[in-house]
């Protein structure tokens, strides 16, 4: 695909058949993240982990739909890898560079998986919801200091990808000439 057919493709598959990606198909997406901007360069503020333990993304799953409020919901939408983007805590102030430096990332891999065929979703909900489970934190091993911001499902999906007319309305522009 070339680059603006993958981003016009780029959806959220919130389906999938349960059986991971490729390790191929992993690494290329993980090397996408690699290759996102980074606020000054500071790549150490940043970090990756791939989760395919499913116990524990059942009690990600149980957080976040309690968070929700529907213990019903399913927020990784049974994706059988969850790639957590984690930064180190911001300075109060700094924010907006650690978690843009974040989003940057989730949505290079979404891009990748796209490219790949791939499913992938980003998400946020149940990543907020991991900040009121302490123990569930510990759980995700993240080097000191680091706290999850935001995340990429993916998995094999029987969903597809194709080049959508976008509405170019939906988001305002205004021009300051």
């Amino acid at each position: 695909m070339n680059t603006l057919d993958t981003i016009y493709s780029r959806k959220s598959i919130r389906s999938f058949t349960g059986d991971p990606v490729s390790d191929a198909t992993l690494n290329e997406i993980l090397k996408a993240a690699k290759a996102a901007p980074v606020g000054m360069g500071q790549f150490e503020n940043v970090h990756l982990t791939v989760i395919t333990n499913k116990e524990l993304l059942g009690k990600i799953n149980t957080a976040g739909a309690a968070l929700f409020g529907n213990p019903k919901a399913v927020p990784l939408y049974g994706a059988p890898q969850f790639i957590l983007v984690s930064v180190k805590k911001p300075e109060p102030g700094r924010e907006n560079v650690s978690y843009s430096n974040a989003a940057g990332i989730v949505e290079n891999m979404a891009l990748a998986a796209t490219d790949l065929g791939a499913g992938a979703c980003h998400i946020w909900g149940a990543v907020m919801a991991l900040s009121h489970q302490p123990d569930l934190v510990t759980a995700l091993e993240l080097p000191e200091g680091f706290i999850p911001a935001c995340g990429l499902v993916v998995g094999e999906t029987s969903d597809s990808y194709s080049v959508r007319n976008v509405d170019t309305g939906k988001i305002g522009v205004n021009y300051l000439k």
